[in-house]
């Protein structure tokens, strides 16, 4: 096996490490094998799209979800670092509003997979970060959600001491309690 997968407190997100050969000229490894990731992840799963992302330092994406087209995303981090969360907006679940973190970075590359049904978001550490990931559905601008980072009602513990930088759509969060949710 190429990869080492691990649940986090939310058994459903998995910590995805994989196999990397290093040595003096630099490392391989693969980022993504469809037929391990069916074994050891989650069946049935189709990618559909990628994304790339750069922020500054201080600047937290999220909590993102789509409401219809759900998405699941299998995240990673190429350049610096970043505290990646996820939460369960299914209502249905006994880990209703729980949230997992942690922390993705280029040395360590793990990537995290967070399935339909959870929120995500990140928040950067590091001087700046790239960010990459799949999602299992297009983008929809029209059934796009944010929660609110700092919701109480979930008490997200990010390792930060400032306040973050946020796109005006993350800054108008929902709590959990007002969100649209799944069932």
């Amino acid at each position: 096996m190429a990869i080492q997968v691990t649940s986090t407190l939310l058994p459903e997100v998995k910590i995805i490490e994989p196999k990397v050969f290093g040595d003096a000229r630099g490392f391989f490894f693969e980022s993504f094998n469809a037929r391990e990731f069916a074994e050891h992840v989650e069946s049935g799963v189709e990618f559909v799209q990628d994304n790339h992302s750069r922020s500054a330092k201080g600047v937290l994406r999220g909590l993102h979800y789509q409401i219809q087209h759900t998405q699941g995303k299998l995240v990673r981090v190429v350049e610096g670092e970043v505290f990646d969360v996820a939460v369960d907006l299914r209502k249905s679940s006994p880990n209703f509003g729980k949230w997992a973190g942690v922390r993705l970075n280029a040395q360590n590359q793990r990537q995290v997979w967070v399935p339909p049904g959870f929120a995500h978001g990140f928040v950067v550490l590091s001087e700046v970060a790239e960010f990459l990931y799949k999602t299992t559905d297009y983008w929809f601008p029209e059934h796009e959600r944010s929660i609110a980072w700092n919701d109480p009602e979930i008490g997200i513990d990010w390792p930060i001491d400032f306040e973050p930088i946020l796109a005006a759509k993350d800054a108008a969060g929902k709590r959990l309690s007002e969100a649209d949710c799944f069932e």
